[in-house]
C-alpha cells in the first residue's frame, strides 16, 4: 500500500466515523454542569445554494467519495486556509481540495476558548418559532418580556441546581419541557407524569424543586413525554439541562445565572440586529 492510498484510507475512517457520530441517535443521555463561559454569538447557517465556488466544489467532492454523508454546511472556517464542513451535528474540517479530513476542536491558544464549539453552536441553531409549545408548561417571571427554553429531567441534581440559578432571573418566561432520563433515573418518567397533571404545572415544579414534594394525582391524565424525547433526539439535545435562547442558540449544563443573563442579552442583541434563528427545525 502506498502512502497516498494509506493517506486516502485514513481520511475515509475519520469522515466516516465523523458521519456515524453525526447520524447515530443517543444511546445514552447525559447531566451536564455548565460548560466554560464562552461567546455564543449567533449567525445564520449558509445553504447549499448560496455557497461559494470552491465551497460547492468541496460539497461535490466530498458527496462523491462519501455517499450519504449529511452535510448541512460547508465554508471557509479562517484557520490555517481549511474550510468548515457541518456533518449532521459535529464540525469538521477539510483542505481546499477536501483530500484530507480533521476531525477534532480548535482552541484558543490565547484565551483557551474552543472556537469549534463556539461556531458548532452558531451553525446548529434551534428553529424556536417551530417549536411545538403545547409539549412545555410556561412560567413567567415579571414581565415575562425574555424567552428562556429548557429541557430538564426532575431527578437531574443539575437541573436541580438550574432551577435555583432561575430564582434570580427576572423578566423571563420560562417554556420547560420534560425530558426525563430513563437509565440515569428510571423514576423520572412517572414524577414527570405527576407534574404534568397538576392543575398548575409550573407551581407544581417549583414546589417540587424546593420541596421534594409531588402534586396529589396519580399522572393518568396523558403526557408529552415520549413526544418531548422524540422532539430532543431531533434536536440533538442528549443532556440535561439544555437551555435554547432566544435567537436559537442551544448550550447544555447548569449555567450560572450571570452567563444565563450574558447568553440572553447576547441572543436579544442577534434578534435585533435581524439574525433570527433559521427558520426550519434541524
Amino acid at each position: 500500500m502506498t502512502a497516498r492510498s494509506r493517506l486516502q484510507d485514513l481520511c475515509r475512517m475519520a469522515l466516516a466515523a465523523a458521519v456515524t457520530l453525526a447520524c447515530a441517535l443517543p444511546v445514552a443521555r447525559a447531566q451536564v454542569a455548565a460548560p466554560p463561559l464562552a461567546s455564543t454569538v449567533a449567525a445564520p447557517a449558509a445553504s447549499a445554494a448560496a455557497e461559494s465556488p470552491d465551497a460547492a466544489a468541496i460539497r461535490k467532492a466530498l458527496e462523491q467519495r462519501f455517499p450519504g454523508a449529511p452535510i448541512s454546511h460547508i465554508g471557509k472556517s479562517g484557520y490555517l486556509g481549511l474550510y468548515e464542513v457541518m456533518l449532521g451535528d459535529q464540525l469538521v474540517y477539510t483542505d481546499p481540495k477536501a483530500t484530507l479530513i480533521f476531525v477534532g476542536s480548535v482552541y484558543d491558544a490565547a484565551t483557551k476558548q474552543n472556537l469549534t464549539e463556539q461556531r458548532s453552536r452558531k451553525l446548529n441553531r434551534v428553529a424556536v418559532d417551530k417549536l411545538p409549545m403545547n409539549l412545555a408548561f410556561t412560567r413567567v417571571k415579571g414581565d415575562g418580556s425574555r424567552k428562556l427554553y429548557i429541557f430538564s429531567d426532575a431527578d437531574c441534581p443539575f437541573c436541580h441546581r438550574l432551577e435555583q440559578e432561575l430564582r434570580g432571573l427576572d423578566n423571563v418566561t420560562l417554556y420547560t419541557f420534560l425530558f426525563p432520563i430513563d437509565q440515569l433515573h428510571p423514576d423520572a418518567s412517572r414524577k414527570s407524569r405527576i407534574l404534568w397533571c397538576a392543575a398548575d404545572r409550573g407551581k407544581a415544579w417549583d414546589t417540587y424543586f424546593a420541596t421534594g414534594k409531588l402534586p396529589p394525582n396519580n399522572g393518568d391524565c396523558g403526557d408529552p413525554v415520549a413526544k418531548t424525547q422524540a422532539l430532543g433526539d431531533s434536536l440533538h439535545i442528549n443532556a440535561t439541562p439544555t437551555l435554547i435562547f432566544a435567537d436559537g442558540t442551544m448550550i447544555p449544563g447548569a449555567l450560572p445565572l450571570p452567563q444565563i443573563e450574558k447568553e440572553m442579552a447576547s441572543a436579544q442583541a442577534e434578534l435585533a440586529k435581524g439574525h433570527a434563528a433559521p427558520q426550519a427545525a434541524r
